[in-house]
């Protein structure tokens, strides 16, 4: 078995979806060695509260190269966004950052295995992530031919991905490989950022900050998909270990209830989207009261299904 670490990247205005993230992973996590939490270097303090010996805060500027650097929040006089500066590319947002953090992480993470966790997820059943991510093939998830030619947005990251990796013939629709709790292999990172390099001529953090609209995630799965010798280290699965509600309708607590029940007995995390503008007081109550109740000796086998070790998923 490989070792496992969780890596998320996160700032201020995501906290509370943060600290319920991390209350949801001391509840119901095993198998993993550490959890990286990356954020702004200004964020650090506010952040240090989630800090034990199993998670680490650590700065954006440990794995942020020297030529960019972040312009201070009382200099921001018009963007609302916070925004970083370079020489040698035009500015880049929160949202670049933490793509190339969530790379830069993982590349630099003592383990062989991490599971990338954005703010808006939680657990809520019992979970060996080790199990899962830690076998001899990394668990790679993908939705097959879910992106076509009329979908704007992830049609521009495919073609990003495509200049950044040299691959010179795409297909509609596409196979996406967007998700949620999705596993990296240390060693596939590192030569996909070798590949940029190749393609691009460029360090591959200045290669994406100068392209800006990308995926991390459609970057790593392509890069997989089209390179045999780490396809064969993959175990491909339709079968995301997350629930997720992507769009942009708020839930009320009702609706977030019903989509924890909704889950297949795979499933054990949720993922709300932020921009969702779903209540966290809503998501925390039924995270609370699911908690309890999984507890509790009363309950009733089916209450929430059942919540066994991961089962190896449906595969191609």
């Amino acid at each position: 078995m490989h070792s496992v670490a969780l890596l998320t990247a996160s700032y201020a205005k995501d906290i509370e979806r943060f600290s319920l993230l991390s209350e949801s992973i001391d509840t119901w996590l095993t198998g993993y060695t550490r959890h990286y939490v990356l954020v702004n270097d200004e964020d650090v303090p506010l952040f240090e509260r989630f800090a034990s010996d199993k998670r680490v805060i650590v700065p954006a500027s440990r794995y942020l190269p020297k030529w960019l650097f972040a312009l201070p929040p009382a200099l921001q006089f018009i963007s609302k966004r916070r925004v970083w500066l370079s020489l040698l590319s035009s500015p880049v947002h929160g949202w670049h950052i933490q793509q190339i953090l969530k790379i830069a992480g993982v590349l630099n993470a003592p383990e062989q295995r991490v599971c990338i966790l954005d703010s808006d997820n939680l657990f809520f059943r019992e979970f060996d992530v080790g199990q899962y991510a830690g076998g001899e093939k990394t668990p790679l998830f993908v939705t097959p031919r879910g992106i076509d030619a009329g979908h704007p947005l992830h049609v521009l990251w495919l073609r990003t991905v495509d200049q950044l990796l040299g691959i010179k013939e795409r297909a509609f629709p596409a196979d996406d490989y967007v998700g949620n709790a999705l596993v990296w292999d240390k060693d596939a990172a590192r030569a996909m950022t070798d590949a940029i390099k190749s393609a691009t001529g460029l360090n591959w953090a200045l290669a994406l900050c100068r392209k800006k609209k990308f995926s991390e995630y459609l970057l790593y799965g392509n890069f997989v998909a089209n390179s045999p010798e780490y396809l064969a280290r993959h175990r491909v699965t339709e079968n995301s270990i997350a629930v997720s509600h992507w769009d942009d309708t708020p839930l009320d607590r009702p609706a977030i209830e019903a989509l924890m029940h909704a889950a297949s007995p795979e499933q054990v995390a949720l993922c709300i989207q932020s921009y969702s503008s779903t209540s966290i007081d809503d998501i925390r109550d039924v995270f609370r009261l699911s908690s309890r109740d999984r507890r509790s000796p009363s309950l009733s086998p089916d209450h929430m299904g059942d919540a066994p070790a991961f089962e190896t998923p449906k595969t191609r």
